[in-house]
C-alpha cells in the first residue's frame, strides 16, 4: 500500500520541460514587435524628441526705416497764425465764420456795430459835395473877375475909364483868386475828412489778413470786442487764424545727437492721428539756441507735399534720413529675417511655425531691407517662422520655441 502511494507522486517531466522556453520566446518576439514599431512610428515623425529652434515674427517696415540716422518727437505748428482782432472798441454784430471756415486776404470775417461811423461818413461826404459846389462857384467869380481886371487895365492905359474903376476891379480879381483858393482847400480838407471817416467805418470790419483757415472762434455775436481786452467779458480777439500752407513740424533734438541734422536733410514725417501715412519732409531751419532744461535744440521739418489732414498741434513723429525717400519705398513691406530663408533647390522657403510643429512652407522673396529681406507671398505679418533652423529640422518636426 505504502509502496502504490508513492508511485502516484511521481511528476510527468514530458509536458512542462519546454514551457520556460515557450516563455522566453514570446517576451523576445514582443520585444521585436514593440521595437519594430516605435522605430516606425519613429521613422514616421510620431515619436521624435522636440528640436528647441529659435522663432521670429513676420513684421511689416517702411523701407526709409533702413536708412533712418535720427527719430525724434514734435508737434505740427503754424509759421503764420495769427487772433485777428478789432482796432476800435465796439460791440460785434455780425460774425460771418465759424471753426474750419476758409478765408481770403482781404475778406470781411466780422463786423462790429458802426452806425455812428457811417453817419460821421455821409456827412463827410456831405460836406465834399458842398465844398466842390463852392469851388466851382468861386472858380466862376474867378473867371469873370479875370476877365474884367485884364479888360479895365488896357482900358486904363488908354485913359477911357478912371484910375479908381480900375483899382476896384483889380481888388474884385484878387479876392476872387483868393476865394478860388480857400474853395480849392475846402475840397482838400472834406476829401481828407472823408477819408478819415471810410478808415473810421473801416475798422468797423474785421478782416482777414492772408489766405488762411479759422481755428477758434473767440467772440461770438453781442460781445464787447476791444483792441486791449482788459475790461470786464470784453473780448480782444474775434477769432484765431492759420496759413495751411506753412504748417511744419517743430521736434525737439538731443544736443549730442545735433551732428546727425543739417539743413535741407531729407526727413519722413508720421502723425500719429494718421499712423498709416507716411509724409516726404525736409529739414527748414535749425534754430540757433538750445534749451538749457531739456538739452535740445528746435528743429523745423517742413512738408514737401500739403495734405489737407495735416492739422495744428498734431503730434508727430520724424525721421531723419541719410538719403531722400525713392518712389514706392513710402508703402509698407512684409519682410523677414534673413536667417529664417532656406534654399530648396531653386526656390527658398521658411519653417513656418505651427503649435508645436513646422511646416516647410515655400516663399517669393523682393528686396533686401538691411537684415531683413522683403517676403511677396507664401507668409504674412504676425506669422512665426524658425530662424536659423538646424540641418535635423524637417518638415513637420516637433519643436520647443524659443522666441528671438
Amino acid at each position: 500500500m505504502t509502496d502504490t502511494d508513492l508511485s502516484k507522486l511521481k511528476i510527468d517531466k514530458s509536458a512542462e520541460a519546454f514551457r520556460p522556453a515557450r516563455r522566453k520566446l514570446v517576451y523576445l518576439l514582443s520585444i521585436i514587435f514593440l521595437a519594430v514599431i516605435v522605430g516606425f512610428l519613429y521613422f514616421k515623425g510620431i515619436i521624435v524628441p522636440a528640436i528647441t529652434v529659435e522663432v521670429t515674427t513676420v513684421t511689416q517696415i517702411y523701407p526709409s526705416q533702413t536708412f533712418s540716422q535720427l527719430n525724434a518727437t514734435g508737434y505740427v505748428v503754424a509759421q503764420r497764425k495769427a487772433a485777428v482782432a478789432s482796432k476800435l472798441t465796439g460791440r460785434l454784430v455780425a460774425l460771418m465764420v465759424e471753426e474750419g471756415s476758409r478765408v481770403k486776404e482781404g475778406q470781411v470775417i466780422a463786423r462790429l456795430e458802426n452806425e455812428d461811423t457811417l453817419a460821421a461818413r455821409d456827412q463827410a461826404e456831405a460836406n465834399l459835395r458842398t465844398a466842390g459846389a463852392n469851388l466851382e462857384l468861386a472858380r466862376a467869380e474867378l473867371v469873370d473877375a479875370s476877365r474884367s481886371f485884364h479888360r479895365n487895365k488896357e482900358l486904363v492905359g488908354k485913359e477911357y475909364i478912371s484910375k479908381s474903376d480900375y483899382d476896384l476891379s483889380e481888388a474884385r480879381y484878387k479876392k476872387a483868386e483868393a476865394a478860388a483858393n480857400a474853395s480849392e482847400a475846402a475840397v482838400r480838407a472834406s476829401a481828407a475828412a472823408l477819408q478819415g471817416a471810410n478808415v473810421a467805418l473801416e475798422y468797423s470790419l474785421i478782416r482777414a489778413p492772408f489766405d488762411a483757415v479759422v481755428l477758434t472762434k473767440n467772440a461770438d455775436i453781442g460781445d464787447i470786442v476791444t483792441p486791449i481786452g482788459a475790461a470786464a467779458n470784453a473780448k480782444a480777439a474775434v477769432v484765431t487764424i492759420a496759413d495751411m500752407s506753412s504748417l511744419e513740424v517743430e521736434a525737439d533734438v538731443s544736443e549730442t545727437n545735433l551732428y546727425l541734422v543739417k539743413a535741407g536733410q531729407p526727413c519722413e514725417i508720421q502723425l500719429d492721428a494718421l499712423p498709416d501715412s507716411r509724409f516726404r519732409g525736409v529739414v527748414h531751419t535749425i534754430v540757433p539756441t538750445a534749451d538749457r532744461t531739456k538739452a535740445t535744440v528746435l528743429v523745423k521739418v517742413r512738408f514737401l507735399e500739403k495734405d489737407p489732414r495735416v492739422l495744428p498741434e498734431m503730434r508727430a513723429k520724424v525721421s531723419f534720413l541719410s538719403r531722400p525717400v525713392k518712389r514706392g519705398e513710402n508703402k509698407l513691406r512684409t519682410v523677414v529675417n534673413g536667417a529664417a530663408l532656406i534654399n530648396r533647390s531653386e526656390q527658398r522657403a521658411v519653417f513656418l511655425v505651427k503649435e508645436n510643429r513646422v511646416v516647410e512652407t515655400p516663399v517669393r522673396t523682393g528686396a533686401l531691407l538691411g537684415d531683413m529681406v522683403e517676403v511677396l507671398n507664401g507668409v504674412k505679418a504676425g506669422d512665426k517662422v524658425a530662424v536659423k533652423p538646424p540641418q535635423e529640422l524637417k518638415n513637420g518636426a516637433k519643436i520647443k520655441v524659443v522666441e528671438k
